[in-house]
């Protein structure tokens, strides 16, 4: 009989605050924070400081793994619940945070999702990827509508403007490109920065576009509108800004012009800019600690500054004449500004540095709070590099850290996991803290600081806990009060290994100082003590000739085993610690070892990416096993069978039959190395530990599977893997692109498009196959041979126009596209003799006008010259415009109904009917004029005061 097996499967992740690969973003309503946790999305309630909610996609719709990490956040501006999510496998989802569910898949991208952009109505969406491409999405379709390409490299940020039309896409080829949406062509290129361009922003008002680079500058564009044509953008006190006058008959396509540049404080590259959603502030987050924040001035106090830089060079211009000096460049460059009494506004009249915002650790991403709090210009929230999320509260004069989220997470990777005797606890180590979770929910319960851990080990009744750390000490912690009551000099060197002595109040240790320690604990009350606490002695110590990576002692108590730098395992008695076997094969030193139950197998695992399982009664190899694609870092038996697990640096798990040496499943899911390896007693579920800071448990289905199954199935992910690589022709010479950028298909070649395919041209042939059998039945029945008809059992009772049309609501929108693409010129014609039906339904007219369009264009030149398509194009076009009319008609109607039925509701109350969004604009723009009338105030106060000292001066002195 074949032997069956029960199946692991991902149950829980947690640990992770915030990933570096993403950017976090507010939602719309401002409560709510999202933040990338690897491959999934957290949503954490800003106030409480608790994640509410996780987006995770399904483990069964795709894989799992690094390829999934989520790389890119978008919150909707129409919506408080809808997120876009781009993931580094170039899909993108758009999540509903409030249901949790996923509501579609965009599939176009070949490379990482680098950026999403919605435009303010949310019904497009823009995305920019590693492949080099722009995608336009209509998200109210769930379609893709066009791609742009022209990058040379990566595209790093995107922005729409709405008064034009366009979309500007910054990248790493040190270009901005300005794409007309409308005409779907390059219009603009600009260039002027040396090096990648790694972030662009515009101000809700769209008067400004600001870039970021690794140059030491911030560069600022003035943005054109329709409306200007070619006027010079002026303000309302009549101050002209800088190198945007009349415009020349040849520069009228130039959207972006430049505007300024101011100089950064900092030497690191910039990371992102953004504007808040008033427009009154800009951040600049560089790729270090710091955020410096600038004011934005409005026109009235930018032309005030713009007049007293003038009036103070006119002085001192005067001041130069009387001593006879010559002017300078400078006054000579504004000469005409003066004779004319016009001042020019700068880039530094409008742009005013408030202040730096310093973070402990390096930032990965930044995002301002949409709700402006009372008492301060705005709230800023900081992803910091080692998982921290921290919130700061921008004032004009100061900055203070309001909030920070760090208790759900560790601040580096995890180097071990320990579960307790019973498994209602999980102890977790790391550089500067150990962690107490819940295994059951992931919660946090107890965080302990402490040195550099690398092993762990939980005593029955759950009240205490050894700590083996770097510096080679033991630390003894209280889990109840969650305090290191004790530290101990134990070693010389790093405790690389700790484990617990069976059936005894006790435990082993080995580091790296050559020696192997026996300790013993004791619940004592010590002299001048009121209470009882633990004490820890050494009892014995045996002293190895090489470095202890590993102890293990055996189930029975009998042996110990000990795993040295040179490559191998020396095996002991224990009482006596009389040598018994050396186990010798590995080519690199053994970093993790176990025994079985029945102490009968010992395990061992290696750098060399080997495992071997040993027979403990003579020492013998039982099995060399090829184990993973770096090196392994943890082993352990299921207690009471010889089915193991191991993890490794490949970030891989894998189960093991250690009889049979099978490997029964791989277990996918961590993006970085995992380090720590726990099975609880029962074998129900596993935990792991990783470098990408996260903690996973794996738990034990129902669910039986068979060896040759698993085979079986992994051959075939080889396959599909294989097919993939070939749809993305990654070996043959990508063409030229035009310089002024092209327009492509949105969509991409997967396995889902053809497999759709397939099942369309199934449903032809059935369907064409059926026609002909009513064809004949009716023919036998005008000849006079009546027979009852019996129609095909397969089409499960439709008509044959209605099993085709059935076909395609199984066909994803997003897929649709590169579906028609694969079907034959012959089958496409058959397409359309379905079509006159379809329009009979006034839910299917759409999908009737993209079928035929996107078959019109593909095969425009065959259609043309077949005479058989003729009277199908003729009826398609008559039909076609006549119910596009009728639902256009239908729409109107109810909008007029919708706008009606507003007037009604806006006359029947005492208060306007506005726009509540609206409102609060107008609120945050009168607070923004209120700060400027403050600043401008106390900054002609300080002037004041210093041309008074300066005259006075001048009195005493004379000079």
């Amino acid at each position: 009989m074949v032997k069956s097996y029960l199946r692991y499967e991902p149950a829980l992740s947690f640990g992770v605050i915030a990933s570096v690969e993403g950017n976090i973003a507010y939602d719309s309503s401002g409560k709510h924070l999202l933040t990338p946790a690897l491959e999934k999305v957290g949503v954490w309630h800003v106030r409480q400081g608790i994640c509410t909610k996780t987006l995770a996609p399904s483990t069964s719709s795709s894989r799992s793994g690094p390829s999934l990490a989520v790389t890119s956040i978008a919150p909707s501006p129409s919506s408080s619940s809808l997120v876009a999510v781009g993931y580094a496998d170039g899909s993108i989802r758009i999540w509903d945070s409030e249901k949790g569910t996923c509501e579609t898949t965009l599939n176009g991208h070949k490379g990482a999702v680098t950026v999403l952009r919605y435009n303010k109505p949310g019904a497009l969406l823009a995305s920019g990827s590693k492949d080099n491409d722009v995608i336009l999405w209509d998200v109210v379709g769930e379609t893709g509508l066009f791609r742009l390409r022209g990058h040379r490299d990566q595209v790093t940020d995107l922005v729409f403007l709405e008064s034009t039309k366009k979309l500007v896409s910054s990248s790493k080829d040190k270009f901005l490109r300005v794409w007309d949406l409308e005409t779907q062509h390059c219009m603009q290129i600009i260039s002027g920065h040396h090096s990648e361009i790694w972030a662009m922003d515009a101000d809700p008002e769209e008067r400004y576009l600001v870039t970021g680079s690794a140059d030491p500058e911030i560069r600022f564009y003035t943005i054109k509108h329709d409306s200007e044509n070619t006027q010079a953008i002026s303000n309302e006190k009549g101050a002209v800004i800088v190198n945007s006058g009349d415009m020349p008959t040849q520069n009228k396509w130039e959207v972006l012009k430049l505007f300024g540049e101011i100089k950064r404080q900092s030497k690191d590259r910039v990371a992102t800019v953004r504007f808040d959603k008033s427009g009154s502030l800009l951040a600049c987050q560089v790729a270090g600690k710091t955020v410096d924040i600038f004011h934005v001035l409005g026109d009235v106090v930018a032309s005030r500054k713009a007049k007293r830089r003038l009036h103070r060079k006119k002085e001192k211009k005067s001041a130069k004449g009387a001593l006879g000096t010559t002017e300078s460049k400078e006054d000579t460059k504004h000469a005409s500004e003066e004779d004319g009494n016009t001042p020019t506004v700068t880039v530094s009249d409008v742009f005013k540095h408030l202040q730096t915002v310093r973070a402990g650790k390096k930032i990965c991403s930044i995002s301002f709070s949409p709700i402006t709090p009372k008492n301060s210009l705005a709230t800023l929230a900081l992803s910091l590099n080692n998982n921290l999320l921290e919130f700061y509260s921008i004032e004009s004069s100061t900055t203070t850290k309001t909030l920070a989220i760090e208790l759900q997470g560790h601040r580096s990777d995890v180097r071990s996991v320990t579960l307790s005797s019973d498994n209602t606890l999980l102890m977790s180590t790391s550089h500067n803290a150990v962690k107490i979770w819940n295994p059951s929910t992931g919660s946090c319960l107890r965080t302990i600081d402490s040195d550099y851990g690398l092993c762990g080990l939980i005593i029955p009744q759950n009240k205490y806990a050894f700590v083996g750390t770097k510096s080679g000490k033991i630390e003894v912690i209280d889990i109840g009060s969650g305090t290191c009551i004790d530290t101990l000099e134990a070693h010389g060197g790093p405790v690389r290994s700790i484990a617990a002595l069976p059936n005894e109040n006790g435990f082993v240790t080995g580091s790296a100082d050559h020696d192997v320690k026996f300790w013993e604990y004791q619940i004592k009350q010590k002299p001048g003590q009121d209470s009882k606490n633990l004490v820890l002695s050494n009892a014995r110590a045996m002293k190895m000739n090489d470095d202890v990576l590993v102890v293990v002692v055996s189930p029975d108590a009998k042996y110990i085993a000990v795993a040295l730098l040179d490559c191998t395992v020396k095996v002991f008695f224990l009482d006596s610690f009389k040598f018994f076997l050396s186990l010798y094969g590995h080519k690199l030193p053994v970093l993790c070892m176990d025994v079985s139950s029945d102490g009968d197998l010992i395990v061992t695992g290696s750098a060399d990416k080997n495992l071997k399982i040993w027979g403990l009664d003579f020492g013998d190899c039982h099995k060399s096993l090829f184990a993973h694609g770096d090196s392994v870092m943890a082993v352990q038996f299921v207690r009471n069978t010889h089915y193991m697990f191991s993890v490794g640096k490949d970030r891989l798990v894998k189960y093991w039959d250690a009889d049979k040496f099978e490997l029964l499943l791989t277990l996918e899911g961590h993006h970085a190395d995992v380090w720590g390896l726990a099975i609880s007693s029962r074998g129900d579920f596993l935990v792991t530990g990783s470098h990408d800071r996260s903690l996973r448990r794996w738990d034990r289905t129902e669910e039986p599977f068979f060896i040759e199954e698993e085979k079986e199935k992994r051959l075939e992910e080889m396959f599909e893997a294989d097919i993939e690589n070939a749809f993305e022709n990654k070996h043959v010479p990508r063409e030229e692109l035009p310089e002024e950028g092209a327009v492509a298909l949105a969509g991409k070649k997967t396995q889902e498009t053809l497999s759709a395919t397939d099942l369309i041209l199934d449903a032809l042939d059935v369907a064409e196959v059926e026609l002909k059998r009513i064809a004949e039945h009716q023919e036998e029945n005008t000849k006079g041979n009546v027979t009852e008809y019996q129609p095909n059992v397969i089409m499960r009772g439709l008509s044959p126009s209605n099993y085709v049309l059935h076909a395609f609501t199984n066909v994803h929108t997003n897929d649709l596209e590169q579906t028609l693409l694969a079907l034959p010129f012959s089958d496409g014609l058959k397409l359309l003799s379905y079509f006159k039906d379809w329009t009979s339904n006034p839910d299917k007219v759409e999908l009737v006008c993209r079928l035929a369009t996107v078959l019109l264009q593909t095969h425009y030149n065959q259609l043309v010259t077949t005479p058989a398509a003729r009277p199908v194009l003729t009826l398609l076009k008559d039909i076609l415009y006549e119910r596009v009319k009728e639902c256009k008609d239908t729409l109107g109607f109810n909008l007029a109904a919708m706008d009606h039925l507003k007037q009604l509701m806006a006359s029947r109350s005492d208060a306007l009917f506005r726009d509540a969004k609206a409102k609060l604009l107008e609120i945050r723009s009168q607070q923004s004029k209120r700060l400027e009338a403050r600043t401008d105030t106390r900054e002609e106060k300080q002037r004041k005061k210093k041309k008074k000292t300066s005259s006075d001066m001048h009195a005493l002195t004379g000079f």
